[in-house]
């Protein structure tokens, strides 16, 4: 049995109970900045900073006259300097306020009090705050790095590769399943631009979510400011202080932000995640029949008793990671708008949970990633697929018929096709017999269920296009 002893199973990448702490750390260990507890206190500290920098920007507050450069200065040095051991510090204070939000209050009194201006106003750090004054712009901040700095780049990259895919193979002629049957065929590379445009559309939603901040004191009303202040336009101020921070300015609340982008957010990333599965799902069905193959690395080992086999594992994790992070942004988008009157604290340790949702979406879009860097088209498969699939030209004959006026087309088509084999002869043969202008049964001789593609190849050869007009004056250079 596993020994019960603590101090054998302290932190680390063996014992972490989530497998993006241990397992997967290095590929997703970008977020961390920003969605950690460590982000969760850096942007606390700057929205402290930042509001008290405000205050002494506004004449009626005479407590807190205009700062000079140098205490300017070392106000914003704090941001910018901040550390692992600054929040390590704020940890501390914490186990004994037992309150992380002013334990950030008191770290900032603390390293302010050898700054003679700041000094003498410290009581104005968290003036007429709540926490969630605090922590809302916190979390938003969060979010909005998060986003900016690691998802989109990561979901462009996606988009990117599945774009050179589809152009890359725009004219190689595909059998389409519809229903898992042969039907008219395609071409690889437009099925694969039909993801890049469909991801594509989904991840300009999401950048236009924006993220939105309150700043109105316990319960939305700027009670204490007035009191403190009547004759300042605190609604205003607040605005001014929200948007200066790069967020929406959101003046309806409670005690909390309302956390309605946040569903919007978590949702819209959901929409792309599901396409991707969707993604995930049609390549793992197109190894499985050999139309692609599958490079690998010396030394690999794609099954543990099958030596022979390769398994298309990157697409397989990239489609459980979807999943879990889907269920994560699903509880995030159902709960959070939800709150008892001014406000419950059920949604406070909710939030905590951000970067578990986040964290599996990047891994998924890793995997992905990595897996279509495996993949190499195996024509020959392909190929030998459509040669013995002449019966999808069933389609343009009756459609030819019908033009001309032959009687009952679709009905000589189906006494020919179902249930029967179908070759290349007897196609040509029934052609041969009908009733058509020369010219029409001419055209009809020449094709081939590889020819048979009507406009898949031009399809996949502008995807870029696109997928730029979709991202509209914020062109992505995904597919160039």
């Amino acid at each position: 049995a596993i020994k019960d002893d603590s101090r054998e199973f302290e932190l680390s990448s063996l014992t972490a109970l989530s497998p993006l702490d241990g397992r997967y750390w290095g590929k997703v260990k970008d977020l961390a900045p920003y969605m950690s507890e460590y982000g969760l206190i850096y942007f606390r500290v700057l929205v402290e900073i930042k509001w008290l920098l405000m205050l002494s920007q506004i004449p009626e507050v005479i407590e807190v006259p205009s700062f000079s450069a140098e205490a300017q200065s070392y106000l914003l040095g704090l941001i910018d300097g901040f550390s692992m051991d600054d929040a390590l510090e704020v940890k501390k204070i914490e186990r004994v306020t037992n309150h992380d939000v002013k334990a950030v209050e008191y770290f900032l009194k603390q390293k302010c009090q050898s700054q003679p201006e700041i000094a003498k106003v410290l009581e104005f750090f968290h003036f007429a705050c709540t926490s969630e004054d605090i922590n809302n712009l916190a979390h938003a901040l969060m979010l909005k790095e998060a986003m900016t700095k690691v998802m989109f780049p990561t979901m462009d990259k996606l988009v990117e590769a599945i774009c050179k895919l589809a152009k890359a193979n725009a004219s190689v002629s595909m059998l389409s399943r519809t229903h898992g049957q042969p039907a008219s065929p395609t071409t690889l590379g437009k099925e694969m631009a039909i993801f890049a445009v469909r991801l594509s559309r989904e991840r300009q939603e999401i950048s236009q979510v924006e993220m939105m901040g309150k700043f109105a004191g316990a319960v939305g009303n700027y009670n204490a400011h007035i009191v403190a202040y009547p004759t300042v336009n605190w609604p205003q101020i607040a605005e001014q202080f929200v948007t200066s921070l790069g967020l929406k300015f959101n003046p309806y609340v409670t005690q909390i932000e309302t956390h309605d982008y946040m569903a919007k957010l978590y949702y819209a990333i959901i929409r792309f995640n599901n396409i991707l599965i969707d993604f995930d799902r049609d390549i793992w069905g197109y190894i499985s029949l050999g139309y692609f193959k599958q490079i690998t690395k010396a030394g690999e080992i794609g099954s543990s008793t099958m030596p022979h086999k390769v398994n298309p594992i990157d697409f397989e994790n990239s489609e459980g990671n979807l999943g879990k992070a889907n269920e994560d942004l699903t509880y995030l988008s159902m709960k959070l708008p939800i709150s008892r009157w001014q406000r419950d604290l059920t949604d406070s340790t909710v939030l905590r949970n951000m970067g578990g949702g986040l964290g599996h979406s990047l891994l998924a879009y890793k995997s992905a990633l990595q897996g279509i860097g495996k993949l190499q088209v195996n024509e020959a498969r392909l190929s030998e697929d459509l040669n013995q699939a002449w019966e999808v030209l069933a389609e343009p004959i009756q459609t030819v018929m019908r033009r001309y006026g032959v009687p009952e087309p679709y009905e000589k088509l189906k006494e020919l096709t179902r249930g029967r084999a179908v070759t290349k002869e007897s196609i040509r043969e029934f052609i041969e017999g009908l009733e058509l202008p020369e010219e029409a049964k001419t055209h009809l001789l020449k094709l081939t269920p590889h020819s048979y593609v009507g406009a898949a190849v031009e399809l996949a050869k502008t995807v870029d296009s696109a997928v730029n007009v979709i991202n509209g004056s914020e062109v992505l250079e995904t597919c160039r």
